[in-house]
């Protein structure tokens, strides 16, 4: 007879490989938009897919390529500040991983190019520890196969698609992390800390070097988690183990 929680964690893996496929699809496309928009600023073909094959995080790239697009190779100091600025959350991303990653090197390494906004949220939206592993993993694979194939496409197609945008592509990771995040905007704190970081990246982008709003904006989640603002309370009795 099979025991419920076996069950349980049997689902919990499907779905997690469901929900790592479905976000590694709807971001890949988005690659698309960013070989056309690569070459469009001045990159070849070889350039453009070296930048995915190496660099490999979507922010980071549209920034370098923005840069290099509005002020040519003289902005390049400034492209890589910006690619640099927006990639430091991997850091934070990776340090949180790491329980989930586990221990020995080679993991340790290959981990880390493959830890992304994406596959850090797919991850972490799991309740078991195998569906956690499975939601980075292909996650993390999954993307960088679709996302360095579609840069590809998009760097070779650029001129005959015209704007990416046009297809809606630019939205199609967007819409595929506010699917993933609805389930889990339960309580007042994070719906909170949506809506303000929301609300201060969209004020300091126009005014600010790209990378810089993101990272503001990420203090804002930092901050109510450090204080604990409109965190659900917990009573005293259930509070055995001394939670915060």
């Amino acid at each position: 007879m099979t025991h419920p929680l076996e069950i349980d964690a049997d689902g919990e893996h499907r779905r997690a490989w469901r929900q790592a496929l479905g976000v590694a699809l709807a971001t890949s496309a988005y690659g698309i938009s960013f070989g056309a928009l690569a070459v469009a600023s001045g990159l070849d073909v070889w350039q453009t897919c070296v930048l995915s094959l190496v660099m490999f995080t979507g922010g980071s790239q549209f920034a370098f390529v923005g840069v290099i697009g509005a002020g040519g190779l003289a902005a390049a100091p400034a492209a890589i500040a910006s690619a640099s600025l927006l990639g430091v959350r991997n850091v934070a991303y990776g340090i949180r991983m790491s329980p989930v990653i586990g221990a020995g090197f080679w993991r340790r390494a290959a981990a880390a190019h493959f830890t992304i906004d994406e596959s850090t949220a797919v991850s972490l939206a799991q309740t078991t520890s195998r569906a956690r592993m499975v939601g980075f993993w292909v996650t993390g694979i999954g993307i960088y196969v679709g996302w360095n194939a579609s840069t590809l496409a998009g760097a070779l197609l650029g001129d005959v698609l015209g704007d990416p945008k046009a297809y809606g592509l630019d939205a199609a990771a967007a819409a595929a992390f506010l699917a993933l995040l609805w389930p889990r905007l339960r309580h007042r704190q994070p719906i909170a800390v949506g809506i303000a970081a929301a609300v201060v990246a969209t004020v300091l982008t126009p005014v600010m070097m790209p990378g810089v709003p993101v990272l503001i904006a990420a203090l804002v989640a930092i901050v109510v988690g450090w204080f604990d603002w409109l965190g659900p309370a917990v009573p005293a009795e259930d509070n055995q183990e001394g939670l915060p």
